[in-house]
């Protein structure tokens, strides 16, 4: 199953049978659909930085001077490090809510293994992280991550439902 990554973005949004389908794929597609979701997250985030820092910027007159004079080195590196660390934290969110998925499979009886669900998860958690993003400007706290939270468990327990079952467990028998 080879998909391109429209293909995959929108699995992501509304598809748990693709996105346990996912778990036979090359990780390396896996990983380029990441890294254009990161790059994506870091031009808004950049756009929104640049225009909250005018804003700031207008109030100070002394601040205004400063950041003009350093502007060629301000926004390269804003934009890396945001670059970088929306990446460390995709990451990292995603390899530790492919454990819990670990667990619901285990408790769902379900064949796989953590590589598997770190791919399925890579794209359960696509539509959480939209959703914070937009709700972050609400300014709601620690609710929306709990709500995003609790959302791509959901997508990981219905694309979990998708995953092979286990074969049951046969007692050895005993030749008498």
């Amino acid at each position: 199953m080879i998909l391109n990554l429209y293909q995959l973005f929108k699995a992501s949004l509304m598809e748990p049978k693709r996105q346990a389908a996912v778990r036979i794929m090359t990780i390396g597609k896996i990983m380029q659909f990441i890294f254009i979701f990161i790059a994506f997250l870091t031009v808004i985030a950049f756009i929104e930085l640049i225009s909250g820092l005018d804003v700031a910027t207008s109030n100070l007159d002394g601040l205004v001077e400063f950041v003009e004079e350093i502007e060629w080195l301000l926004y390269p590196f804003a934009v890396i490090s945001l670059f970088v660390s929306t990446t460390i934290y995709h990451f990292v969110k995603i390899s530790l809510f492919a454990l819990i998925a670990l667990v619901i499979l285990n408790a769902r009886k379900r064949r796989g293994e953590y590589r598997h669900l770190w791919r399925t998860t890579a794209l359960s958690v696509t539509v959480p992280t939209l959703l914070a993003f937009a709700l972050s400007f609400l300014d709601l706290g620690f609710s929306v991550s709990l709500l995003t939270s609790l959302l791509t468990v959901l997508y990981l327990y219905l694309a979990i439902g998708y995953y092979p079952k286990k074969p049951p467990i046969q007692k050895a028998q005993s030749k008498a």
